[in-house]
């Protein structure tokens, strides 16, 4: 899999993208990452890739020409102009974010254009896990005010958001799409069920359970926080690790885990237990959560 970044900065990636899985992943040939500096793609002695934003306002805009120079490279056309780009037929299980914003198909196959901005849909796992199945992914950095608009309509087949505050750019984001995703990419993990056993993980659908019904792990993506984790000493500042997770008995651990699920869950993000796939003794725990404390 490959992701090309398009940025003003492309010195900011420098440290970020030579650590840990990320550098591992680049070293063995399983993700590629490419930086396209975009006042490369300008023609006057100042490299300009701003300008006032028409209607007035603060701030500035970045401007429409540079950023389809430098997508042109990439081998992204304009899709009104080259409708060829876009595929006969995309598959019907596609998540709906993966299509352009008028429902339309996406740029090319095996490709996904993405501007990134504060205007953009949330960028949650759901979404991480359908741009894995790509072979490319093209992150375009907004900075300033913005992105002139016709970028989006002409060239985007989705516009991210990683969140509901105000960055500088769109280098951060970028950078958490990139970690995001990539670690979804086979063979980047050692453990592959490290990225769907954890927060956000499969759908419950998905997930092995015991003959009592106990799912192996956390409810996936729109559902359950991971439940807390403990490892050597048993005995740290005053406080000893639960005993359950030390008695050897698994069904009881996967039991008190999914318990500290929905503690967790109801404590920190009520709003996911709305679109969880919740079993009657799972409903039970958090009455009994909410009613009395236990």
């Amino acid at each position: 899999m490959r992701f090309e970044i398009i940025t003003i900065f492309p010195a900011f990636f420098a440290g970020i993208f030579e650590h840990g899985i990320v550098r591992r992943a680049q070293a063995e040939g399983l993700v590629g990452i490419g930086l396209h500096d975009l006042r490369t793609f300008t023609h006057d002695r100042h490299r300009t890739v701003d300008d006032r934003p028409f209607g007035g306002g603060e701030g500035m805009v970045l401007k429409a020409e540079p950023l389809a120079e430098a997508l042109g490279a990439l081998g992204i056309g304009n899709k009104s102009a080259h409708p060829s780009f876009l595929p006969n037929s995309l598959s019907p299980t596609l998540a709906p974010e993966m299509r352009r914003k008028d429902g339309a198909p996406t740029s090319e196959a095996g490709t996904r254009v993405i501007l990134l901005s504060a205007q953009g849909r949330p960028f949650t796992q759901a979404v991480a896990r359908d741009l894995a199945k790509m072979e490319r992914v093209v992150l375009i950095c907004g900075r300033y005010e913005g992105v002139d608009e016709r970028i989006n309509e002409l060239y985007c087949d989705m516009e991210l958001s990683i969140g509901d505050y105000v960055l500088s750019g769109g280098e951060l984001a970028a950078a958490v799409v990139v970690d995001t995703v990539m670690r979804l990419v086979p063979g980047v993990l050692g453990n592959e069920a490290s990225g769907e056993f954890e927060s956000f993980g499969v759908a419950d659908a998905e997930i092995t359970t015991d003959e009592e019904g106990v799912p192996r792990s956390q409810h996936g993506s729109g559902g359950l926080l991971d439940y807390p984790h403990y490892t050597r000493p048993a005995e740290f500042g005053g406080l000893r690790a639960p005993e359950v997770l030390m008695n050897g008995d698994h069904l009881q651990i996967r039991k008190w885990r999914r318990e500290q699920q929905l503690r967790k869950t109801l404590k920190n993000r009520p709003d996911l237990l709305e679109g969880a796939s919740l079993s009657e003794e799972d409903r039970r725990i958090l009455d009994a959560i909410r009613n009395h404390g236990e």
